[in-house]
């Protein structure tokens, strides 16, 4: 296996706080001779679990970077014991930017998995966390929410894997974060995702769902905090007890046709939201063709029963842009 050519600014076995970049070697107009730096911080105390804490994989969505960033600022180094690795900006170019995929060369982060230590600034970062951290892990978090384009209820995301104790042991980490819904990744998993490249390197692992709109929302915040807690306790970084939750609702895409998408360009008047259940022939929303006033508006229906994950935060749609994500119960 190639060796990343991402390197750290700070020594990852070290104990102590230490706060430094990831410096990722890519030469553009902007950084001609240096490196585009992805920040990292580092929580050690001795021998112990290991958990990775991620967010803005996709650089426009916040409550993830916000949540981290409290935990990491909140413990100190002998209240842990072993180590917490965050990085709360993964996708640092675009979290600058607010943009979902890197200005940089236009990849998503999120569909860039396993990577490619000799390619652009998105394959190499995608290529250092599949090889060099998450094989360092004993658990792993990757937040996420529906960014400036859609709103997600919240929710954890466990990877239903070939390996039947690594699929127990995500679903436990999903059930311990404590958000009243589960999204069981199935089939329709994308395998470029850093849910997947967990799943490669053998490590239990979450991703969530935390929301959305382009801002950070106050109350899932604080939820996607306590369940990071929860999780730490849980794996035994930080000690205590890990409260009872409720039993989550576990839900899964069980067919791409169950969700709805633009059937034309418009004005999206919606009449649904995400955490809702739907009925197949409720209502959607009707889609206003706003700038062909003399085309007749268009209702938008469910075509099947089952609950609204997301939905989109666009007024005006394009065709093909998601505008309800349905799924359905699953044991």
């Amino acid at each position: 296996m190639t060796k990343s050519a991402v390197t750290p600014t700070i020594d990852l076995g070290a104990d102590g706080r230490h706060v430094g970049d990831l410096r990722v070697r890519w030469s553009d107009n902007s950084v001609p001779l240096g490196y585009h730096p992805v920040p990292i911080l580092s929580l050690r105390n001795g021998a112990g679990p290991v958990v990775v804490l991620i967010a803005g994989t996709h650089g426009d969505e916040f409550e993830g970077p916000s949540a981290i960033m409290r935990v990491m600022g909140a413990l100190q180094p002998d209240e842990i014991r072993g180590q917490i690795i965050a990085i709360p900006a993964l996708n640092a170019p675009a979290v600058r930017q607010a943009a979902r995929v890197s200005p940089l060369d236009g990849v998503n982060l999120n569909r860039a998995f396993p990577g490619n230590p000799m390619g652009g600034v998105t394959d190499q970062i995608a290529y250092y966390v599949e090889t060099a951290l998450l094989p360092m892990a004993d658990a792993a978090v990757d937040l996420h929410s529906g960014g400036a384009a859609s709103f997600f209820t919240p929710c954890t995301l466990p990877t239903r894997t070939a390996d039947a104790a690594l699929y127990a042991r995500n679903l436990e980490l999903a059930e311990v974060f404590g958000l009243p819904h589960v999204w069981v990744l199935g089939s329709f998993n994308d395998a470029r995702s850093v849910n997947s490249a967990a799943e490669r390197a053998g490590v239990p692992m979450i991703a969530a769902e935390l929301g959305g709109c382009g801002g950070v929302d106050p109350a899932i915040t604080d939820a996607t905090e306590a369940g990071l807690m929860r999780v730490l306790r849980h794996v035994g970084v930080v000690q205590g007890q890990v409260e009872t939750q409720a039993s989550p609702r576990k839900v899964e895409i069980t067919s791409a046709e169950h969700s709805l998408y633009a059937p034309g360009e418009g004005v999206f008047d919606r009449r649904a939201q995400a955490g809702q259940d739907v009925k197949a022939g409720d209502i959607a929303g009707t889609l206003h063709y706003a700038l062909e006033p003399r085309r007749p508006s268009e209702v938008i229906a469910f075509a099947r029963d089952g609950m609204v994950l997301a939905h989109t935060n666009r007024g005006y749609v394009q065709r093909g842009d998601m505008l309800m994500m349905v799924v359905r119960d699953v044991d």
